[in-house]
Protein backbone atom coordinates (compact mmCIF):
# COMPACT_ATOMS: atom_id res chain seq x y z
CA UNK A 1 0.00 0.00 0.00
CA UNK A 2 1.88 3.39 -1.25
CA UNK A 3 0.60 7.12 -0.12
CA UNK A 4 1.38 9.97 -2.25
CA UNK A 5 2.16 12.90 0.24
CA UNK A 6 3.56 16.39 -1.17
CA UNK A 7 6.61 16.42 1.20
CA UNK A 8 9.14 19.39 0.75
CA UNK A 9 12.25 16.68 2.07
CA UNK A 10 12.80 12.86 1.91
CA UNK A 11 15.72 11.78 3.66
CA UNK A 12 15.38 11.59 7.22
CA UNK A 13 19.15 10.38 8.66
CA UNK A 14 18.62 8.47 11.72
CA UNK A 15 21.14 8.73 14.99
CA UNK A 16 21.93 6.74 18.42
CA UNK A 17 23.52 8.23 20.96
CA UNK A 18 24.31 7.21 24.14
CA UNK A 19 23.26 9.78 25.91
CA UNK A 20 19.69 10.72 23.09
CA UNK A 21 18.26 13.46 26.01
CA UNK A 22 21.89 15.19 26.34
CA UNK A 23 22.54 15.27 22.70
CA UNK A 24 18.93 16.70 21.76
CA UNK A 25 19.75 19.18 23.96
CA UNK A 26 22.95 20.11 22.48
CA UNK A 27 21.48 19.62 18.83
CA UNK A 28 19.02 22.74 19.28
CA UNK A 29 21.33 24.73 21.26
CA UNK A 30 24.35 24.72 18.64
CA UNK A 31 22.26 24.46 15.09
CA UNK A 32 18.91 25.86 16.00
CA UNK A 33 17.43 21.97 15.41
CA UNK A 34 13.49 21.99 16.98
CA UNK A 35 11.83 19.42 18.90
CA UNK A 36 9.18 18.02 17.34
CA UNK A 37 8.63 14.60 18.77
CA UNK A 38 10.39 13.19 21.59
CA UNK A 39 9.65 9.85 22.68
CA UNK A 40 10.58 8.89 26.22
CA UNK A 41 11.35 5.01 26.88
CA UNK A 42 12.10 3.38 30.27
CA UNK A 43 15.06 4.10 32.03
CA UNK A 44 15.61 8.20 30.67
CA UNK A 45 16.37 6.90 26.81
CA UNK A 46 14.70 8.02 24.05
CA UNK A 47 12.85 5.56 21.30
CA UNK A 48 12.51 8.30 18.56
CA UNK A 49 12.97 11.97 18.46
CA UNK A 50 12.63 14.07 15.14
CA UNK A 51 14.38 17.29 15.05
CA UNK A 52 13.76 19.72 12.38
CA UNK A 53 15.39 22.60 10.94
CA UNK A 54 13.44 24.11 8.14
CA UNK A 55 12.16 21.43 5.86
CA UNK A 56 14.81 18.76 7.06
CA UNK A 57 13.77 16.02 9.84
CA UNK A 58 17.19 14.20 11.56
CA UNK A 59 15.41 11.28 13.96
CA UNK A 60 17.22 10.52 17.13
CA UNK A 61 17.16 7.46 19.55
CA UNK A 62 19.56 6.10 22.68
CA UNK A 63 21.62 3.59 21.59
CA UNK A 64 20.50 0.11 23.64
CA UNK A 65 21.65 -3.60 23.57
CA UNK A 66 18.35 -3.82 21.47
CA UNK A 67 19.02 -1.69 18.92
CA UNK A 68 22.22 -2.85 18.24
CA UNK A 69 21.22 -5.77 17.99
CA UNK A 70 18.21 -5.17 15.88
CA UNK A 71 20.01 -2.76 13.40
CA UNK A 72 23.36 -3.67 14.36
CA UNK A 73 23.95 -0.32 14.52
CA UNK A 74 26.41 1.54 16.96
CA UNK A 75 26.94 4.99 18.06
CA UNK A 76 30.00 7.19 17.12
CA UNK A 77 30.95 7.25 20.92
CA UNK A 78 31.18 3.46 20.96
CA UNK A 79 32.70 3.11 17.92
CA UNK A 80 35.63 5.79 18.60
CA UNK A 81 34.25 7.92 15.64
CA UNK A 82 32.05 8.56 13.08
CA UNK A 83 32.24 6.99 9.61
CA UNK A 84 29.39 9.40 8.08
CA UNK A 85 28.21 12.40 8.72
CA UNK A 86 25.05 15.02 8.11
CA UNK A 87 24.93 17.73 5.84
CA UNK A 88 22.48 20.75 6.77
CA UNK A 89 21.36 23.94 4.03
CA UNK A 90 21.69 27.22 6.18
CA UNK A 91 21.24 30.58 4.54
CA UNK A 92 22.98 32.09 8.34
CA UNK A 93 26.30 30.09 8.14
CA UNK A 94 28.27 32.75 10.06
CA UNK A 95 25.61 32.84 12.63
CA UNK A 96 25.39 29.12 13.00
CA UNK A 97 28.80 28.56 13.36
CA UNK A 98 29.18 31.37 16.37
CA UNK A 99 26.02 29.36 17.68
CA UNK A 100 28.12 26.11 17.49
CA UNK A 101 31.04 27.18 19.06
CA UNK A 102 29.22 28.92 21.50
CA UNK A 103 28.03 25.02 22.44
CA UNK A 104 31.19 23.92 22.85
CA UNK A 105 31.55 21.95 19.20
CA UNK A 106 34.97 20.37 18.42
CA UNK A 107 35.55 22.17 14.89
CA UNK A 108 37.07 19.67 11.89
CA UNK A 109 36.66 21.78 9.56
CA UNK A 110 36.55 25.55 10.42
CA UNK A 111 34.12 28.00 8.60
CA UNK A 112 35.48 28.73 4.81
CA UNK A 113 34.34 29.87 1.74
CA UNK A 114 34.60 26.69 -0.97
CA UNK A 115 36.07 26.65 -4.37
CA UNK A 116 32.28 25.53 -5.33
CA UNK A 117 31.25 28.85 -4.10
CA UNK A 118 29.46 27.76 -1.00
CA UNK A 119 30.13 28.76 2.80
CA UNK A 120 30.35 25.91 5.46
CA UNK A 121 31.82 24.40 8.14
CA UNK A 122 32.22 20.73 9.96
CA UNK A 123 31.96 19.99 13.60
CA UNK A 124 31.56 17.32 15.54
CA UNK A 125 28.79 17.17 18.16
CA UNK A 126 29.90 15.68 21.98
CA UNK A 127 29.93 11.92 21.00
CA UNK A 128 31.77 12.60 17.80
CA UNK A 129 28.74 12.44 15.14
CA UNK A 130 30.23 14.92 11.83
CA UNK A 131 27.79 17.86 11.17
CA UNK A 132 28.57 20.00 8.36
CA UNK A 133 26.83 23.49 8.15
CA UNK A 134 26.52 25.81 5.14
CA UNK A 135 25.27 27.00 2.34
CA UNK A 136 25.13 24.63 -0.84
CA UNK A 137 22.52 23.04 -2.01
CA UNK A 138 23.39 19.67 -3.91
CA UNK A 139 22.02 19.53 -7.55
CA UNK A 140 18.25 17.98 -7.56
Amino acid sequence: MSTTTAVSANIFPFITYEDAPAAIDWLCRAFGLERLQVVPGEGGEIVHAELRLGPGVVMVSSATPSTEARLRMKSARALGGSSQGVAIFVEDVDARWQRALAAGAEVVQPIEDTNYGARSFTVRDPEGNLWSLGNYLPHA
